[in-house]
């Protein structure tokens, strides 16, 4: 009885530390996925003021 509850106390150890790994990669991913929609807006709206300053330029 001794042994198995040794087990299930250590698969229940190694469990919760796997949903910690997981729960710190979903943050990471979501963390990403913004910066980098971020990082996108903020380069298509340097292109558009780009783009507005060489029309008028020309005009």
């Amino acid at each position: 009885m001794t042994n198995l509850i040794l087990f299930v106390n250590s698969f229940l150890s190694y469990l919760l530390l796997f949903l910690f790994i997981i729960a710190l990669v979903i943050v990471a991913c979501v963390i990403g996925v913004k910066w980098r929609k971020s990082k996108d807006a903020k380069a298509a709206l340097a292109e558009q003021t780009e783009s507005a300053e060489s029309n008028a330029a020309a005009s």
